[in-house]
């Protein structure tokens, strides 16, 4: 089918190379006219996705209403604070029996709506997927075997998507729970920060291990009084995807936890970066939502301190390793 692919960073790239060797002709967006040109020209996205060759099937436009004309299938990979925008730039293009798409990860700082929420309120009328899990856009693009999670709570949405995306080497799985799946990709990235500053510390792998397992608690109570089942964070949407961006070597938020562990400042880190590392914008909607819900999130609480109220990473750890003693679970 034709489908386009909103958003031209690495892993809109990424997936619209994954769609075009399933044989679907694609358009994708992109914001920048270099991107564009790049793409069509040399066909290499060299400032976001350098050393990949784009799949002949794919065809760069900056224009929203050519890449969105005729799609049956839309996929949104803008960052999330820029989501809302550039879905409702294009509401009037959009097919009407189009399936949306969102590989966005993240929770909107001002509504603290996820990402399938965003798109639904500025795309009306049609069903919207998310799509998550454990996935570098460079490996995916070198055609490394890779699992990923398509949610909706129309199945056959699910279904449409996971045959248009998978592979020999793409695996899509479906899932109706779409509040677990979006805030497990939401979320591991202020665990990943975490994990990050404890490395920029010097720590080792005593205190990562610990800082995972229970980063998966706090994403999984607060997922829960949110309405999603605790399964879910067991799955690759959430532990799967925590292990790799905590771990993983090509995790932008990790790699910007262990600058602030040194540390850097957050301005010194974020500067002269034309990609966006989720976990600090995710930092505060996770924050604002554990209070909203009443929910316990103490390294959510230790990260946002760490970023915007000049706590000194070390202490934070400190007060982490000195809160009141209690049962692993609740």
């Amino acid at each position: 089918m034709n489908c386009a692919v909103v958003g031209a960073g690495a892993w809109g790239s990424a997936l619209a190379n994954v769609l075009a060797a399933n044989g679907h002709p694609v358009q994708l967006w992109a914001r920048e006219p270099d991107v564009v040109e790049a793409v069509n020209g040399s066909r290499e996205n060299r400032r976001f996705l350098p050393g990949v060759s784009v799949h002949p099937a794919v065809h760069a436009t900056g224009a929203m209403a050519e890449a969105l004309g005729g799609a049956q299938m839309v996929v949104y990979v803008a960052p999330s604070h820029g989501l809302r925008e550039v879905a409702a730039s294009g509401m009037a293009c959009v097919h009407p029996d189009a399936v949306l798409v969102v590989a966005s990860k993240g929770i909107e700082r001002e509504s603290l709506a996820i990402m399938s929420d965003v798109v639904a309120q500025a795309v009306s009328g049609h069903p919207v997927v998310a799509l998550s899990g454990p996935s570098f856009a460079a490996e995916v693009a070198a055609g490394q075997p890779t699992a990923v999670v398509a949610a909706c709570h129309d199945l056959a949405s699910a279904s449409r998507v996971q045959r248009a995306l998978s592979s020999d080497v793409f695996r899509v799985y479906t899932h109706d729970d779409v509040v677990g799946v979006e805030l497990g990709g939401a979320l591991k990235n202020v665990m990943a920060v975490a994990t990050g500053i404890a490395e920029g510390l010097g720590l080792g792998h005593n205190s990562r291990a610990a800082l995972i397992t229970r980063g998966l608690a706090e994403m999984t109570r607060l997922g829960v009084a949110l309405g999603a089942s605790q399964a879910t964070f067991a799955g690759l949407a959430g532990l799967g995807d925590l292990v790799l961006t905590c771990t993983g070597a090509l995790s932008r938020n990790r790699a910007l936890g262990i600058e602030l562990g040194k540390g850097t400042t957050l301005e010194q880190a974020l500067e002269g970066k034309d990609t966006v590392a989720e976990g600090v914008l995710n930092t505060i909607s996770a924050r604002a939502l554990a209070e909203r819900e009443g929910v316990d999130m103490p390294i959510v609480l230790a990260v946002h301190r760490i970023l915007f109220e000049a706590q000194p990473a070390r202490l934070a750890i400190s007060e982490l390793m000195t809160r009141e003693l209690r049962a692993e679970q609740d």
